[in-house]
């Protein structure tokens, strides 16, 4: 018996045809020619292709199949093969496959929605002139595309969480922190995205100039160069990536910290009185975003950056109010043996 029924085979065509075209949409893009307009995040890949895409498929689909096959379930398989195959080739890394899938996904969909508008009362050969013209836009409109400068765009994650210590105990907590382990973090999506897990921040010397050492897994170190010192109230700095200790493998290109598309320039604590024996810690960053698709893409860094923060505010929370319970022990012992 045949692996693959006869009256399937169009159905293979079709997902075939889509993912022909994605896969010369994915080595264009990223040729050295297209490199100074975004390559791989110009808009002509991410939107333009992956609606050729869907309505390529949507083309070759068989005319028996049905309109939720032409439009969804057909366009969302081929966007599932090539990034599987992306995957599977090391043409992407796992982050980037995850960040564009729901953008193919949707814009794959759309393709097919317009193709299917434009040609629903048209004969075959007005459906092959505007399939054809669906194939052809993305790499027509690349050339153009690739003279524009991405913006640049300016973000602030914010954190914020309430620990039962005084601001002496917390300020000394954050101003440097000892190694953490992954126990100390607990699971997070991040992991399994791939980016490396905080372990420690070291400081040269206290005061403004003073430089914070913040190492991560696999060799990622930052440089943090303070320039206000507020002793129980604020520290502030700014963010360097020490490229000289980042491997080259750490991070894929397109969401390398200090790369082009993306960086991280500063960091700040803040400390407020939370009532009686509470301090209220804040911790924001200001991250530059410079891709085509700033919105979306800022729904993403956002999560990350914000998940990395709550993560280290938790084990700084953790560390203080023990920190404080030994104390109010220690105390209470010392008061009882006088008695």
């Amino acid at each position: 018996m045949a692996f693959i029924k006869r009256q399937h085979y169009q159905y293979l065509i079709a997902s075939g045809a889509g993912l022909l075209i994605a896969l010369l949409g994915r080595f264009t893009f990223a040729s050295r020619y297209f490199n100074d307009g975004g390559g791989l995040l110009m808009l002509c890949f991410l939107l333009l292709v992956p609606m050729a895409l869907g309505a390529v498929t949507a083309h070759f689909t068989p005319r028996t199949a049905s309109l939720w096959w032409h439009l969804v379930w057909g366009p969302s398989l081929t966007v599932l093969v090539f990034l599987t195959s992306a995957l599977l080739f090391h043409l992407e890394g796992m982050i980037c496959v995850l960040i564009i899938s729901p953008l193919f996904t949707i814009t794959a969909a759309l393709g097919a929605l317009i193709y299917h508008f434009l040609t629903r009362n048209e004969g075959n050969q007005s459906k092959t002139y505007v399939v054809a013209a669906f194939a052809l836009l993305p790499f027509v409109l690349a050339p153009l595309e690739n003279l524009l400068t991405a913006p640049n765009e300016y973000r602030r994650v914010e954190n914020t969480i309430v620990i039962a210590a005084s601001a002496d105990v917390v300020w000394q907590h954050i101003v440097r922190v000892p190694p953490i382990t992954a126990q100390d973090l607990g699971p997070s999506l991040v992991d399994r995205l791939g980016f490396p897990r905080p372990v420690e921040a070291t400081l040269s010397h206290e005061g403004v100039g003073g430089v914070r050492r913040a190492t991560f897994e696999r060799g990622v170190e930052f440089l943090e160069t303070i320039d206000v010192w507020e002793p129980q109230r604020r520290i502030s700095f700014s963010i360097v990536p020490n490229t000289a200790t980042i491997p080259p493998t750490t991070f894929d290109e397109h969401v390398t910290v200090g790369g082009r598309f993306f960086d991280v320039l500063r960091g700040t604590y803040e400390l407020e009185p939370a009532g009686p024996g509470c301090t209220r810690l804040v911790l924001y960053s200001q991250q530059r975003l410079s891709t085509r698709i700033n919105p979306y893409a800022g729904l993403w860094t956002g999560y990350i950056m914000s998940e990395i923060q709550r993560r280290i505010l938790e084990v700084i929370r953790r560390r203080c109010e023990t920190e404080s319970a030994g104390v109010a022990v220690a105390l209470a012992a010392n008061q009882k043996a006088r008695y």
